[in-house]
Parts: structure tokens; C-alpha cells; sequence
């Protein structure tokens, strides 16, 4: 089943690195559709106690939810595919494919009005603490599709119900609606059982916090803060926010064949005239399509897959980001030594030494080396390997890496020479910084989303 469904242009995620904001409406289509805009994908061995022998993938969607955006939320579209992709022989191919469909329920609550029954506009006519409670009128439930190469696709089963269904808890209407939303949404954790995999994971789907720190909005203003100032000197426009997570816990084991190195990527499709599933969001790497594939082709990048990156190679071999940045800078002083040979190792084939996988075709996917043992968060360095911190970013990405950062400094030559990147050693920063212990320590580790109210 090695195919290429629609996802994305690997040579773009490596400018990604020189990227300054996570995959928020990066591209003119997506913008139509936000259902379906793939925002982040987190990929990292488990850090959580008593896991070491687990991967876990996170493919955020749905960008800016204001946690008051009632009375119909955030739910996702029933019509769309999402998909997580995993390479684990490094040709640029899925080899296996996890599949999530979500299925709405409206349960039509309605109220006796003068001898009528009426329905009623709001999600929920009541508080609730299970998504089993009548009060609640809306049901979303999923199901999770394995696709292995040379196997017939198998839907994953819920351990606690031995189905094939699971359950999203409804998003944080308010603290009148779900008193202990912390608790209310832990209780669709679910235990899964994935068809040719010994061992069982864990799924989690729904609202979580934004984990993604930017400041995002001086950065699109030409850049209207100071680069190399302090890494907590601005805001995180993206602090009072949520989103929607799909969160895979697997046994190490059921990702790997033969090498540890892993490469993973998140697509959304939907379907077209003809009914036919069209891919229309890929995602990997943060801060790819949005500042370093150029604007005729960012649609392009979105309906692609990782085994046709070539076509996107100017734009990471030639990335217009350091010279906007010495342009509007002029103290600074971008690289001059081209083709960016040190952007196709960090970005499009992973690192020699440590997540290159042997024999690698060039593409943009987030590669994550699984012989590597996790770190606790209190040891976490948000610079990952920058730092010498090699279970970071860019071998995987946890919630604590502070990727702008990370790839702001590569992008401006921190892989380079003094002579061939002058600026090398810049703190280059969008002031707005991040840090593992800001996240919770266990599955999903993205944080309780915002309330929509409070008491």
C-alpha cells in the first residue's frame, strides 16, 4: 500500500526551519476550509512514566479557536479523511497509515413550548459530565483505520468497549456547562488496539490548549520586533487560544521495520465533485508552507505528497528568508553559500549520525530516531539539538521545543561557518519562548483547553 496520498513537499519544511509561525491558514484554499487546516504535527518517544516503550504523534487542527466561540464550536468535518503517515524505510512512501473519520450525532433536544415540541438552538441544555448525559446535544464520535503495506486496512478496536467507535469530549463550553473539564475530557483517554501490532496504545481526540508559541503577529508586520533580543521579550499571540488535537500513543515496535528512524506527516482530504477523498492540508515540520514556500505554490505544496518534493527544492536550497531578515535587519548578514546543503540535512533527509535513515530519498517529513531514550520535561532543552539536547527538534518534536527559535538560528547558518554564515551565532528569537514544563507530564501532554467561561 506504499502510496503518495496527497501530503505535502518535503523541500519546504526544511526552509520551514527558517519559518517564523506554525501552519495557521499558510496557504489561500486552506483558509476556506479550517476544519481541515493541519496547524501542528508532534512527533517524540514518550516521556510520560512508565511509557519509555512508546511513540507519540500529534496532529493539531482547527486554528484560533476562541475557547467562547459558541454555540456550535469546534467540531470536526464528518466528510474529511485525517490521516497520520509514517515512512519507516526512508523512501518517502507511507507504509503505514492511521486513518481518523468522525461521525456527528445531534441528539434534538427540544422543549414544550405552548403544547409544541421545539428544538433548541445550543449544544447543551444543561451542565454535563459525561458526553452520555441527555444535557448534551451533540455527539461527536471516530474511528481509527490502520493501512499497512501489503495488508487489507483493519479499524483499530476501543479495549474498554471491544468497538470499533470512541468518543470526543465536546469542547470547554464554560465551567457552568462542564464543572471539571480536566476530568470530563480524561475520561475519553481510551486504551486502543491496533490490527498487526502486539501491544496496546492509547488515542485521544479533542480540545486541548495551543501549545505553539509565536508572536505571530509582529512577525508578519515585517518582522516588527527585535530578533535578537531576549527569547521571552514579547507576546505569545497564540496564549489564549485552542485547538483541536488527534493524539496517537503506539508501541514503539508496530512503527519500526528494520531501522529505529521513523519519518511521520499528517494529511487532511475531502472529498471533491466526484466524491473522490482530495487531499487539501499537509503537514510535518512547522513554519513550512507559510514563509518559505512562495505564494504561487503554497496550494500546491498542501495537495502534495513527500515523494514529489523535488519540485519544491528551490525553495529550500535558495530560501528567501534569510535575506528578507538581513533586508529589514541590515546588522545582520545572511548566508551566501548555495545550494543550502546544511538546510537538506537538517529539514529533507534528517541528520548523519543521528536521524538519517539509510538509503534516504530527500523529503519533507518530521524524522524521528526511536533509539534515542526520552527525556523528562525538567530536562528538556527547548533549543533541542541546538542545545545538546538530541532528543529534540529537529529528531522529532515535543511540546517544549521551541521550534521558531531552533529554526530561525538554522536557517540564519547555525549548521554553517563563521566565514560562510557571519550571523551564525546570532540569538535569533521571535521573543516569544516555550518551555516542557509548561505542558502536562502524561498523555495527551497538550494542557486543558481555556474555558469559554468561568465562575
Amino acid at each position: 500500500m506504499k502510496h503518495t496520498l496527497l501530503a505535502g513537499a518535503c523541500a519546504a519544511l526544511l526552509v520551514g526551519g527558517t519559518a517564523l509561525a506554525s501552519s495557521h491558514r499558510e496557504a489561500p484554499n486552506i483558509t476556506k476550509t479550517p476544519k481541515v487546516d493541519n496547524t501542528d504535527v508532534y512527533l517524540f518517544r514518550s516521556y510520560e512514566s512508565g511509557r519509555s516503550g512508546y511513540v507519540t504523534i500529534l496532529a493539531n487542527f482547527q486554528p484560533g479557536e476562541n475557547p467562547y466561540d459558541g454555540p456550535n464550536y469546534y467540531l470536526m468535518d464528518p466528510n474529511a479523511q485525517y490521516d497520520i503517515h509514517i515512512d519507516n524505510d526512508g523512501d518517502a512512501r507511507a507504509d503505514l497509515i492511521y486513518r481518523f473519520k468522525f461521525n456527528t450525532t445531534y441528539r434534538n433536544a427540544a422543549l414544550d413550548i405552548g403544547g409544541t415540541s421545539v428544538a433548541v438552538p445550543l449544544s447543551n441544555v444543561g451542565p454535563f459530565a459525561s458526553s452520555s448525559d441527555p444535557t448534551l446535544n451533540v455527539l461527536e464520535s471516530y474511528t481509527v483505520t490502520v493501512y499497512r503495506e501489503g495488508q487489507l486496512p483493519q479499524l483499530a478496536t476501543n479495549v474498554a468497549t471491544n468497538a470499533n467507535t470512541f468518543i470526543k469530549p465536546f469542547d470547554n463550553i464554560g465551567t457552568k456547562s462542564i464543572a471539571n473539564y480536566a476530568a470530563y475530557a480524561d475520561k475519553y483517554i481510551s486504551k486502543i488496539n491496533f490490527a498487526g501490532c502486539a501491544g496496546t496504545g492509547r488515542v485521544f481526540v479533542g480540545q486541548r490548549r495551543e501549545g505553539f508559541a509565536v508572536n505571530v503577529g509582529e512577525i508578519f508586520d515585517l518582522i516588527h520586533t527585535n530578533p535578537v533580543g531576549p527569547t521571552n521579550g514579547d507576546t505569545n499571540a497564540l496564549a489564549k487560544k485552542n485547538v483541536t488535537t488527534i493524539a496517537l500513543e503506539v508501541p514503539t515496535g508496530c512503527l519500526t521495520a528494520g531501522s529505529p528512524i521513523v519519518g511521520a506527516w499528517s494529511t487532511a482530504s475531502l472529498p471533491n465533485a466526484s466524491g473522490v477523498q482530495t487531499q487539501v492540508s499537509r503537514l510535518s515540520s512547522p513554519l513550512v508552507n507559510e514563509v518559505v514556500i512562495g505564494l504561487p505554490d503554497k496550494d500546491k505544496f498542501n495537495a502534495s505528497a513527500p515523494y514529489d518534493d523535488a519540485q519544491f527544492a528551490k525553495y529550500v536550497t535558495n530560501p528567501t528568508l534569510p535575506a528578507l531578515i538581513q533586508v529589514l535587519y541590515p546588522s545582520t548578514r545572511a548566508p551566501q553559500v548555495f545550494p543550502r546543503t546544511d538546510l537538506v540535512a537538517a529539514f529533507l533527509t534528517g541528520v548523519p549520525g543521528l536521524n538519517q535513515p539509510a538509503n534516504v530519498r530527500p523529503a519533507e517529513m518530521m524524522r524521528l530516531n526511536t533509539s534515542i531514550a526520552a527525556k523528562a520535561a525538567s530536562q528538556q532543552k527547548s533549543l533541542g539539538v541546538l542545545a545538546g539536547d538530541t532528543a529534540g527538534f529537529p529528531n522529532g518534536r515535543r511540546p517544549g521545543d521551541d521550534v521558531v527559535d531552533i529554526e530561525l538560528r538554522v536557517v540564519m547558518g547555525a549548521l554553517l561557518t563563521d566565514k560562510q554564515a557571519p550571523s551564525r551565532r546570532l540569538p535569533f528569537t521571535d521573543g516569544a519562548d516555550v518551555r516542557a514544563t509548561e505542558f502536562r507530564n502524561s498523555f495527551p501532554y497538550l494542557n486543558t483547553p481555556l474555558p469559554g467561561a468561568t465562575d
